[in-house]
């Protein structure tokens, strides 16, 4: 059975309540706990193409590729990682971190790809 003044208590009593959901991006930003695993962070001049991290890496995210000048280059594919942070623990130089980032949307396919060089850090995804 229809009950319109129960229906009309319940509504009227929740326009007066506070909002239970946040302003999310407009209000505070979240602050991720220690240890988040995030984006990835690549340090060129620590790394020695060992290769460690792709052949560990689960979902094939991450390709690592000795330069001319024998330096080496790291191109991570954020779309297929899965931020396990196997890549981070496995690197015996520490050349690679997580980072707290976690706002990578993006419309564009290609600018989730990230490539890290020794010679120009080049960051092809909209995020700075």
């Amino acid at each position: 059975m229809f009950r319109p003044g129960k229906m009309m208590r319940q509504v009227l009593g929740s326009v007066f309540k506070k909002a239970a959901t946040t302003t999310y991006p407009f209000g505070v930003k979240k602050e991720m706990p220690k240890n988040y695993r995030g984006q990835l962070k690549f340090f060129p001049e620590k790394c020695i193409c060992c290769k460690l991290c792709m052949r560990d890496c689960p979902s094939g995210a991450i390709s690592i590729k000795k330069t001319a000048d024998g330096k080496c280059e790291a191109e991570i594919d954020l779309s297929r990682c899965i931020y396990c942070g196997q890549c981070v623990d496995v690197c015996p130089k520490k050349a690679l971190e997580s980072t707290p980032d976690f706002e990578l949307a993006q419309v564009d396919h290609g600018k989730l790809k990230v490539v890290f060089s020794a010679d120009a850090l080049k960051d092809t995804t909209a995020k700075t």
